[in-house]
């Protein structure tokens, strides 16, 4: 089998499991309401076949009519057949539009549900990835390919469920009259119409897939640039670039002008030839009636029967070209869509996994080592317990391994050797909805979403009340300032939580782990990116919140630690050391040395804030 055969076969076995695939979508084994409305769309499709089916016949029939009431005149009769006729024709005509619209109408809500659950569930898909997944995407070409998608599902869906088999029906109605009507010379020349029109639409749309799949690339890669740069805004100012990123979105929309130029060119050669293709057959066609009508074994009627008949095969023939466009075209979307559902999670629960029972809670990690590439451990053989109610503290150099602690917990990776127990439940043999039920994290580098305070404390518990929530803050020491507040809690505070100061995003972030209120607490490096006194400030809270709690504290400012029930110092992804904190630094050693250099560093930072308020 040659290369270009593979694709197509391999090509058309996709096309049928997606259409496949749809189907249950479409026929919802638990919606009665939706299989009835697609019953019902189909019948008013078929009684509009039929309707336009007696459409010709009446357009003959007043030709006909017509041509023997101007024979004699004097006929009373002559003159009312051609009005019953009229009437007749535009009744058919208004009762085929009529039940077309009513297929619509009742197919809306079937299309739209499956557009709906398909998308919903590729959301759902999406959160259930891997964390090593979504770093090695981009946002802005994930939410470009589920629009793209769902738009290819509704495409499909409409056109290959509603409107592909009654066109075919209505080609086998029509043919069978011809052959009846007229003979089998008019059948071989309208299937050969058919048969060549079909055959250039298949090719010609088969080459333009491959220009829309270029196109869908370069759309994917410009919306990607254009939403990084825009969440990366103040970096762009800082470094005034905005030129460099102008350019650099330009690239891809070049790339995409490119692509959807050919598309349109394309499209107008594709339109041609079918025009091309029925219009000889056309006159082929007329020839024929124009010679029978002549030799006397056909009426002017009967020529009028053939041009409307004709006419009335070139409405779901030129419909059939663009079913097969749209539905190449909407494969073409829905593939990276498709794709994306296929992707297998990194991480799932057992079939037989349990929910995460608390009595202490104790953390322990027992020989534990993880890397994210073969070529280099991130963590090597590390064993350590965090006793129930007390507070552990991991610290280390940058790149010793202290974070990739905090994904362990979480399971967002699973260990390479060795184990991770909470209360000596190994965690990867329980749900994942319950262990991060019993986790609260303050990270080093908090992101709200794009609403309100008040919705991103509640984040922490959605169910709770507002007293909880206004509590919540004011053990977090952010109360006051919301009330400061013209909109207190309804105060949005913008894209990332751009419109708050670091110091109020990380108590915000407090705040919604108190609602949270679990049994594991983990601070990862969170008063790392804040300023010493904003940093004193939030500590006070910050113990607060671990007060009674199993903590694991992963630090880079030491003098945050200092009170711990023990310090573990990473180095390499080893233990370097472990202790209190007046232990290790009587042992001069790693801990010691990084304890120096932060003095240093804070005093140094102090002469310099005393220089500027002399200056003030």
């Amino acid at each position: 089998m040659s290369r270009k055969s593979k694709y197509i076969s391999a090509d058309a076995g996709f096309t049928f499991s997606t259409i496949k695939n749809l189907w249950k979508y479409m026929w919802p084994s638990d919606r009665l309401d939706l299989k009835l409305r697609v019953i019902a769309a189909i019948g008013a499709l078929f009684l509009a076949k039929a309707a336009t089916t007696t459409i010709p016949f009446a357009y003959k029939g007043v030709i006909d009519s017509l041509a023997n009431s101007s024979e004699n005149p004097e006929l009373i009769l002559g003159i009312a057949v051609p009005i019953i006729l009229v009437i007749a024709f535009g009744i058919a005509n208004i009762v085929d539009s009529g039940l077309q619209q009513l297929r619509d109408i009742l197919f809306a809500k079937v299309g739209q549900h499956a557009v709906r659950e398909l998308a919903r569930k590729t959301f759902i898909h999406l959160h259930r990835l891997s964390l090593r997944f979504h770093l090695q995407r981009r946002i802005g070409g994930l939410s470009r390919i589920i629009e793209r998608g769902t738009k290819g599902i509704e495409t499909i869906v409409r056109f290959t469920m509603l409107n592909t088999a009654p066109a075919i029906l209505e080609f086998i109605i029509v043919s069978s009259i011809f052959t009846y009507l007229f003979g089998i010379k008019f059948l071989f020349v309208v299937v050969g119409i058919i048969a060549l029109y079909v055959i250039f639409t298949i090719k010609a749309s088969n080459w333009r897939i491959t220009i829309r799949r270029k196109m869908n690339e370069s759309d994917v890669e410009a919306n990607s640039k254009a939403i990084d740069s825009l969440l990366n805004f103040e970096t762009v100012k800082y470094f005034g670039n905005e030129e460099m990123e102008a350019k650099r979105f330009d690239r891809s929309m070049a790339i995409y002008e490119s692509a959807a130029i050919k598309m349109w060119t394309s499209l107008g050669m594709l339109n041609f030839g079918q025009g091309l293709i029925f219009w000889i057959g056309m006159i082929i066609i007329n020839i024929m009636s124009a010679n029978g009508v002549m030799n006397g074994s056909m009426s002017v009627g009967d020529f009028v029967l053939v041009n409307t008949f004709m006419m009335q095969i070139y409405r779901p023939l030129n419909f059939i070209g663009s079913v097969y466009r749209e539905i190449r075209q909407g494969l073409a979307d829905i593939e990276e869509m498709f794709t994306l559902l296929q992707q297998k999670p990194e991480i799932e629960d057992k079939p037989n996994a349990k929910q995460l029972k608390i009595s202490g809670p104790i953390l322990k990690f027992k020989n534990v080592s993880f890397s994210y590439d073969d070529d280099r451990k991130i963590l090597k053989n590390v064993s350590f317990e965090v006793p129930a109610g007390k507070t552990i503290a991991v610290v280390g150099p940058s790149g010793a391994g202290k974070s990739t602690i905090s994904r362990l917990i979480y399971r967002f990776y699973d260990v390479m050797d060795g184990c991770i127990y909470i209360d000596d439940q190994d965690i990867r043999n329980v749900t994942q909805k319950s262990l991060r039920a019993a986790i609260g994290m303050v990270p080093q580098d908090t992101v709200l979403f794009n609403d309100s305070i008040g919705y991103n404390i509640a984040y922490g518990r959605p169910d709770a009340s507002q007293e909880e929530i206004e509590q919540a803050a004011k053990m977090a020491q952010i109360s006051d300032f919301i009330a400061s507040l013209p909109n207190g809690y309804d105060t949005p505070v913008g894209e990332r939580g751009l419109k708050l100061s670091g110091g109020e995003k990380q108590r915000v972030a407090i705040a919604r782990t108190i609602l949270k209120a679990p049994p594991i607490l983990i601070l990862d490096e969170a008063t790392s990116a804040l300023d010493t006194q904003t940093e004193r400030e939030i500590q006070s809270a910050l113990d607060a919140v671990s007060k009674g709690r199993t903590a694991l504290v992963i630090a880079h400012r030491l003098s945050t630690v200092v009170n711990a029930d023990e310090i573990i110092v990473l180095k390499n992804g080893e233990i370097a050391e472990r202790g209190k904190h007046k232990t290790l630094l009587a042992q001069k050693g790693l801990y010691a040395q990084m304890w120096n250099r932060q003095l240093e560093a804070n005093r140094a930072e102090e002469q310099l804030r005393k220089v500027k308020e002399k200056q003030l």
